[in-house]
């Protein structure tokens, strides 16, 4: 079985597998949004939806999608809306064939939307039900966000990329390399615990409140991680934003006004870390499909912007609350 792509991963395949687990498919396939992983939506015989996750050969070990499982189902048990995986004759990951998969309920809703004041309120508070759940304990077989992963190696996988145009190299490199230096000192965490660890809106269902979903890349982290990416506008937006978010949140955990010094570090390390991931994936046929313009010199040529922007913007005061 191929690291990079799911070619093996052919419908009658996919049918067995669910139907391994005892759910019998009434409905087709329907291939949902997903690049790192193989997601499909279907209606069993019972006319309930579900969601199959079929996880990316090697990524995680067994231990680390249990533990991602183990945590989505405490999560539910506390009562905090998160979509967990089904225990189906006691197990929530099945194994078929060489692939590792989960189902899910299928759950509808909408994205929030990051500039209502209100619904950031509710974001808040439900983070800070996660975070109140997270803390008891670490994880222990999946990673803690560090810069040695997000930084150091991405970058030496950039550094081999024959996608970024010659011309563009040293402009590019220069702009990349005193962003991972300053983001690499700006970033220190010791007040760690258990995260969502891409809570993006895009991970955020809307229904009369929000549902959690895709904890995919939970890990360990400093609790800011799962709140600054909910921010949007100029720096004065973002700083009522994040008052709201912050006071609604420590109606269940207390957070460390500290940690704001890190939203900077990390949204570089995001920027650096996601560059690095689409060249890793690279050779899954699906990715020059979905993101063609990764291999056009445009796209470079946007990035050193970026980087120069994200540079100026980590050498800024934090965002104040």
């Amino acid at each position: 079985m191929s690291t990079f792509n799911f070619s093996e991963l052919n419908p009658d395949l996919i049918l067995d597998a669910i139907e391994s687990t005892g759910i019998l498919v009434e409905s087709g396939l329907l291939a949902l949004n997903s690049y790192e992983n193989r997601v499909y939506q279907f209606v069993g015989q019972d006319n309930k939806r579900y969601v199959a996750k079929f996880y990316r050969p090697k990524r995680w070990s067994e231990e680390q999608l249990k533990e991602e499982h183990s945590f989505s189902l405490e999560l539910a048990a506390h009562e905090v809306p998160v979509v967990a995986p089904l225990l189906i004759n006691g197990d929530s990951l099945h194994l078929y064939k060489g692939y590792h998969f989960a189902v899910f309920p299928s759950v509808g809703g909408r994205q929030f939307e990051v500039d209502n004041l209100e619904q950031l309120e509710w974001m808040g508070r439900f983070v800070g039900r996660i975070h109140k759940v997270a803390k008891a304990r670490l994880f222990t077989h999946r990673p803690t966000i560090n810069t040695d992963d997000y930084l150091a190696r991405s970058v030496a996988e950039l550094q081999g990329s024959e996608l970024i145009p010659p011309s563009l190299h040293e402009a590019f490199f220069t702009i990349l390399h005193q962003v991972v230096a300053l983001a690499g000192q700006r970033y220190h965490s010791e007040d760690n615990l258990r995260l969502h660890g891409d809570c993006h809106p895009g991970n955020i269902l809307w229904r009369d409140g929000p549902t959690f979903v895709d904890l995919d890349d939970c890990r360990n982290g400093p609790a800011v991680q799962d709140l600054w990416m909910m921010l949007s506008g100029d720096h004065q937006a973002q700083s009522l934003q994040m008052s709201t978010i912050v006071d609604a949140y420590n109606e269940f955990c207390n957070f460390n006004p500290l940690q704001l010094r890190l939203i900077e570090p990390l949204r570089a390390m995001r920027m650096v870390h996601y560059m690095a991931w689409l060249h890793r994936r690279w050779q899954d046929p699906a990715f020059p499909q979905a993101f063609a313009w990764f291999a056009e010199p445009r796209y470079w040529e946007q990035q050193i912007l970026a980087l120069k922007e994200q540079f100026s913007a980590l050498q800024e005061p934090e965002l104040r609350i």
